[in-house]
């Protein structure tokens, strides 16, 4: 470690933690006279997999409808909004959680998606949406991030259980027949330009492009 001239001008804190970072570069690039090779590998692997099994537990934590739900703004505005829709509650017992829905199966998209919705936190942490009327005031712009993202990335959270070879038109509706094989099946449209407030409550629409 570099050794302090008691005469010497105190330096600020940003120099001083640069200094610490440097000596402390400096003594991990060092090498150990203590331990073995072999060992300081060991325990390397040890950490490693001690670190993700923290991280991958602490990721599906905040993975579950319990998570979601947590906070009241949640509970108390889209889940209640959701319990009356046939994602909730239906006759093959089949029900599409917060997550289902709102966050990508696959991993890295998943990572993607964690971090982008850690900005949501802020809604929470400062009030901007912690009572119904600030809620229903937000709740345009809420909603368009949301159908951005689904737009994006071709309605990927809705693909994931609705796949468009498996479907049987013949026992669709003649409305929704046609309407997924001229827009769905020729990809000239994906599920959320169609399917806006299938599981919670819409704002107001007017001025929302396309929307009629």
């Amino acid at each position: 470690m570099t050794a302090i001239d008691p005469s010497a001008p105190r330096r600020s804190l940003p120099a001083r933690a640069w200094q610490f970072l440097k000596d402390l570069w400096l003594v991990l690039l060092r090498p150990s006279s203590v331990f073995g090779l072999g060992a300081l590998v060991l325990a390397g692997f040890v950490a490693g997999i001690v670190f993700w099994g923290g991280f991958n537990t602490v990721l599906e934590a905040t993975n579950t409808e319990k998570f979601c739900t947590g906070c009241h703004e949640m509970r108390d505005n889209v889940f209640a909004e959701l319990k009356p829709t046939i994602h909730f509650s239906n006759r093959s017992g089949v029900r599409a959680s917060c997550p289902d829905c709102h966050v990508p199966h696959n991993w890295t998209d998943k990572i993607a998606r964690k971090m982008q919705a850690s900005k949501e936190v802020w809604g929470h942490l400062f009030g901007s949406i912690d009572t119904p009327d600030k809620f229903r005031e937000n709740r345009l712009e809420l909603a368009m991030h949301e159908w951005s993202r689904f737009k994006a990335n071709d309605s990927l959270e809705c693909r994931n259980c609705h796949s468009a070879a498996s479907m049987d038109i013949t026992k669709q509706s003649p409305r929704a027949a046609v309407a997924h094989q001229r827009y769905l099946f020729s990809a000239e449209k994906t599920c959320i330009d169609c399917h806006k407030g299938i599981a919670h409550h819409l704002p107001d629409m007017r001025g929302v492009p396309g929307w009629q």
